[in-house]
């Protein structure tokens, strides 16, 4: 069986939209302690055109 975990990442910016967490270091954190990224979901684009966040999803075996 797996248990999964969510993590929603928001994007911050007026010209450029810039993630507000380091997602590369959330990515390892969680790999340390044994959890395996297996998507990173866009969500439908806001009134701007552009996504207002991600979210990261990892599994792991229990």
């Amino acid at each position: 069986m797996y248990e999964y975990k969510f993590i929603k990442i928001e994007l911050k910016g007026i010209i450029e939209l810039k993630p507000e967490q380091d997602y590369h270091e959330i990515v390892h954190e969680h790999a340390r302690d044994g959890w395996r990224l297996v998507q990173v979901l866009t969500p439908p684009t806001g009134p701007s055109g552009a996504a207002t966040y991600f979210e990261l999803i990892f599994e792991k075996l229990v």
